[in-house]
């Protein structure tokens, strides 16, 4: 990653890559042992994914007043308010046993890692320059991927010293540590025109809720789509690929694929955005992973099945950036908190949501017809698109 950030001069937005690598990395230790942890504690497969749900609650019940805060008090005050929040639910994990007691925990790490998200990418959208805002909100993912990455073998090597417990105080102590640096070295005008972040004049002037969404309808319909994506995919593609005839062991590493791909070609995605409009890059990338979908059901399994995993990662993973990017340019400056609230509400919802249809049916009708319908989400968000490309700046402009 270094070798890129040279184009990246501004001091402020490398500090938020650092951020999110190191709350990535603290994801990764919680993450890759929560359900042994939880299972350990006597709770059942059925209450541990109820668990999760506690989560996603929670981003989404704080994703649109994270945007408020932000205008309220500034961006580095939630920011390091989000981060040391974080930091104190996953260090109190290990010592709570009662289901109601964790879900509240689980809830909190919803609420204050959203904070951390559009605090974040306040500051990105609003520093990175124009020409360049798919290029560095890719930088972004990929430091956020690699902290997943690097997260799950520091657990695995505590574990081998010490014990589960301390993967989640580790996780805690690096959010909390972060919290203390952004305290220190984060600008505390953090705009790109050297303003105040927030300002009275701003706030008067504030665009209704309505008509920021409306703004960004599209950067939301693409977070949507990926997380319920994201999130139905993880819990029920490795069941899938069993039924096919993979080993339980050989489905580890398409999932792994899938991030590679997402850090292989995001960059290279976000560049294409910047170059040849946002959206259109998009609708390039979803048909590309549509396709590996459909693919999906009839690739043999091995090397093939494999290759359609990092295929789908390099093109619907690599979405994800690029639709920050094209929110960063049709709404004001001003309004970027505001924006980022409603883009992570409507991640969060799609992660809420697409699991338990995924699930309906996979369980009811079969893999195939769940594989099938991830296909008809990305047709749909394909065809709208096409329905609202003058949503693109670009498009807008040559129209």
């Amino acid at each position: 990653m270094s070798s890129l950030l040279p184009r990246v001069t501004d001091r402020n937005i490398r500090l938020i890559y650092l951020t999110i690598l190191m709350l990535g990395v603290a994801y990764g230790l919680v993450i890759s042992l929560v359900a042994v942890f939880l299972t350990d504690k006597g709770f059942d497969k059925a209450a541990i994914g109820q668990l999760a749900i506690f989560f996603g609650g929670g981003i989404v019940a704080f994703a649109i007043p994270a945007g408020s805060f932000i205008r309220s008090i500034g961006a580095k005050r939630v920011l390091v308010g989000s981060l040391a929040g974080y930091a104190l639910a996953v260090g109190l994990f290990p010592f709570v046993d009662n289901y109601w007691a964790i879900g509240g925990l689980r809830f909190l790490d919803g609420a204050f890692s959203v904070g951390v998200w559009v605090s974040s990418e306040t500051i990105l959208l609003a520093r990175a320059p124009r020409e360049d805002k798919a290029y560095c909100t890719s930088i972004y993912a990929v430091a956020l991927a690699l902290g997943y990455v690097i997260g799950p073998l520091m657990a695995w090597a505590i574990v081998k010293v010490l014990d589960r417990a301390a993967s989640f105080h580790v996780a805690g102590a690096i959010a909390m540590a972060t919290a203390g640096v952004v305290a220190l070295l984060l600008d505390a005008r953090v705009t790109s025109d050297g303003h105040d972040d927030v300002t009275a004049k701003d706030v008067a002037s504030s665009m209704p809720t309505g008509q920021v969404f409306w703004r960004i309808k599209m950067s939301c319909l693409a977070t949507f789509s990926y997380g319920y994506f994201q999130a139905s995919l993880v819990l029920f593609l490795p069941l899938y690929l069993i039924e096919r005839g993979l080993s339980e062991d050989e489905t580890i590493i398409v999932p792994a694929l899938f991030a590679l791909g997402m850090v292989l070609f995001a960059n290279a995605a976000a560049q294409q955005g910047d170059r040849r409009g946002h959206l259109a890059v998009m609708r390039a990338l979803a048909i590309v992973g549509m396709t590996t979908c459909v693919l999906f059901l009839f690739v043999p399994v091995g090397f093939y099945i494999y290759l359609t995993g990092f295929v789908a990662g390099a093109s619907l993973a690599s979405i994800s950036p690029v639709s920050l990017a094209l929110q960063g340019l049709v709404v004001p400056e001003r309004e970027l908190s505001k924006a980022g609230g409603l883009y992570n509400a409507a991640y969060a919802l799609g992660m809420l949501v697409g699991p338990p249809i995924a699930g309906f049916l996979f369980s009811s009708i079969s893999g195939r017809a769940m594989i099938v319908h991830f296909a008809a989400l990305w047709a749909v968000f394909v065809t709208l698109t096409l329905v609202y490309r003058r949503a693109d700046p670009r498009v807008a402009q040559t129209s």
